[in-house]
């Protein structure tokens, strides 16, 4: 075999090579959504929270990589954990959607369940999207974006869930979005809640305000990378996770947990990043 031949076959091996691989990340990985289980042990937590269960979804991004069926399968999973609370970080959409689409998605999202309450807040994507509020109304979820809700399970004592809104394209700074809640959290009210969690989109905006008062904090957003090359890592992150972009932090004390999402932007693959869901057990230490 002359060289001619040689790289005439070395060029076909790398061709069918590569095609395997983006068949792999487009149909499979892209679309083999689990759940990472996490159990947090709290100090002096009531009893009646021992054992609370939160599922955290985000960056669903309907409409790419996940559609209709795919969608089925996410509830279906999200229910069988048979969750009390049931939080998403954001990028419900990808931009904009058609009416039909719209119904479908509030539709299907409607049959998830949660023992107490589901909430949202939004993405970057989402603030895209003219009809988010409704679609989020329509879907079941309760709104907190830069809001809060006081949960109570048979207890004097309740969990606190506050939740920050995009900030990619806000118009107003985050200091001033947030400051109903934060004179809430900076108040001698806090002290009832037993257990304080915290929702943002873009994982960044921590860094903007005071993370302490947070037991948990929930985000979404980098994907952790979407896109993984061996022995290097992700190859990219969008603006707003250039400091905060991998899985897990603790933040002086503060735990901040940034989910995979189960959807995917600009490009409908995955690879080395499989798309999941975080459900947390919260018990007494």
């Amino acid at each position: 075999m002359n060289i001619k031949h040689k790289i005439i076959l070395a060029i076909g091996i790398i061709a069918i090579v590569g095609a395997i691989l983006l068949g792999y990340a487009t149909f499979i990985e892209a679309k083999n959504f689990t759940i990472k289980e996490y159990k947090i042990a709290v100090d002096n937590l009531p009893d009646e929270y021992d054992g609370l269960k939160v599922i955290h979804f985000s960056d669903l991004h309907y409409g790419t990589s996940v559609k209709d069926k795919e969608l089925k399968r996410i509830v279906k999973m999200i229910n069988n954990t048979d969750a009390d609370i049931v939080v998403f970080t954001g990028d419900l959409v990808d931009n904009k959607i058609t009416e039909e689409e719209h119904k479908k998605l509030a539709k299907e999202l409607q049959k998830i369940n949660a023992k107490l309450e589901k909430y949202i807040i939004n993405g970057n994507h989402d603030a895209l999207y003219d009809k988010w509020n409704t679609l989020a109304e329509d879907a079941g979820f309760i709104n907190i974006n830069d809001s809060y809700e006081l949960i109570y399970k048979n207890s004097n004592k309740n969990i606190f869930l506050a939740g920050i809104s995009d900030s990619l394209y806000a118009t107003k700074a985050i200091k001033d979005r947030t400051k109903t809640l934060f004179d809430y959290v900076n108040s001698e009210a806090i002290n009832e809640s037993a257990y304080k969690i915290l929702l943002v989109h873009e994982p960044d905006d921590v860094a903007k305000i005071d993370s302490n008062k947070f037991n948990l904090i929930l985000s979404g957003h980098s994907h952790n990378g979407q896109i993984r090359i061996p022995f290097v890592g992700s190859i990219w992150y969008p603006s707003g996770c250039k400091k905060f972009n991998k899985e897990y932090y603790n933040i002086n004390g503060t735990d901040l947990y940034i989910s995979n999402g189960l959807g995917t932007t600009l490009l409908p693959i995955r690879f080395l990043n499989q798309p999941s869901m975080n459900l947390f057990r919260i018990v007494k230490k």
